[in-house]
């Protein structure tokens, strides 16, 4: 069991690093705005793999804040929602809230790559890489959950831009 706990705790990027590129830059609130649907595949410390279907709806307010309001279904759990809130925080740079996380939500970009990070409850500490494609229609997520250093959670999953939405939402 420690050796699992041991390997588990080296697993990184897996593979996403070959979605790297310099373009197209990722705009978080031009990626989100409007209607987008993910398919994931999540996996747990000793659980089987689950799957993870994330509906969401994404609103620019009057201030330039990104609501991101999802539903998610994973495995066969009730449906949840989940909200993120997403502001620019200087070039390149982004702060925010999530109904998941304990504290704020930060985040960089670096060409098409967007690196969120919080801590979830649980005192679960949470990454991700978004990896937008060329095109500007499609992202690759991966998610990495770590407890005391060592990853319990990997999630992979990919997110296609549904329908845009172009008008601000009222602010809620």
């Amino acid at each position: 069991m420690t050796a699992a706990l041991l390997l588990g705790g080296c697993a990184g990027l897996g593979g996403t690093e070959r979605f790297a590129a310099p373009a197209p830059p990722f705009e978080p609130a031009r990626f989100f705005a409007g209607v987008s649907h993910g398919e994931a595949r999540l996996k747990i410390l000793f659980r089987p793999p689950q799957q993870v279907i994330v509906d969401s709806v994404g609103r620019i307010g009057p201030d330039g804040v990104l609501r991101l309001d999802q539903r998610i279904r994973q495995g066969d759990a009730a449906v949840r929602a989940r909200r993120w809130r997403i502001r620019p925080d200087g070039p390149g740079h982004y702060t925010g809230s999530l109904t998941d996380a304990e504290g704020p939500v930060t985040g960089d970009v670096e060409g098409n790559r967007l690196h969120l990070r919080f801590r979830a409850r649980g005192g679960l500490d949470t990454e991700q890489w978004l990896f937008l494609e060329p095109g500007g229609q499609v992202a690759h997520n991966r998610m990495v959950v770590r407890k005391f250093g060592l990853t319990v959670a990997v999630l992979d999953e990919v997110i296609r831009r549904v329908a845009p939405r172009s008008e601000p939402a009222a602010d809620r």
